[in-house]
């Protein structure tokens, strides 16, 4: 069977409870690569998510397949010299599907210009994925480059692709 396509539109404040869910999966999967432990509400921290929903200088996307939420995308830094993808997620369900790429086309459509993302190395998926978004939105005209993760010495550095869309 073979799922709808997905849609992408901007999240509003009757998505929150959703867009709660699906973080504690996306947390849940990024403790593999960041660790971390649920806080004993069994919540992850969420200022991530409340920016998302809330600074106007963000901005958060629901992805869904018929009536089904797929996955979000949090972008920070809209007024700043690049946009940062600061959050990407697509359920496992979803993923290997083309859902995560015709999504990420379409956010990054919404705020033409200079892009930043970050992932982590040890996270091999997300590597061959976000080097195959870049050279499919740049061509050849994007860079990578690893950044320590700030307030957290212990952990690998993030790596860093930026160009422009």
């Amino acid at each position: 069977m073979t799922s709808p396509p997905a849609s992408v539109r901007p999240m509003s404040a009757a998505d929150r409870p959703v867009a709660e869910r699906l973080w504690l999966m996306f947390r849940h999967d990024m403790a593999d690569y960041q660790g971390g432990l649920p806080s004993p509400d069994a919540t992850y921290h969420s200022d991530r998510l409340n920016a998302a929903l809330a600074d106007g200088d963000w901005a958060a996307y629901l992805f869904t397949s018929g009536d089904h939420p797929v996955g979000f995308a949090f972008v920070r830094a809209l007024s700043g010299p690049a946009r940062v993808l600061n959050s990407f997620f697509v359920v496992r369900g979803a993923r290997r599907s083309g859902i995560g790429m015709a999504a990420v086309r379409d956010v990054i459509s919404r705020h033409p210009g200079p892009w930043e993302i970050a992932f982590q190395d040890a996270n091999t998926t997300a590597v061959s994925f976000w080097r195959r978004v870049a050279t499919e939105l740049a061509g050849q005209a994007w860079t990578e480059e690893r950044r320590p993760v700030p307030h957290r010495p212990g952990v690998p550095p993030d790596v860093w692709i930026s160009f422009t869309a």
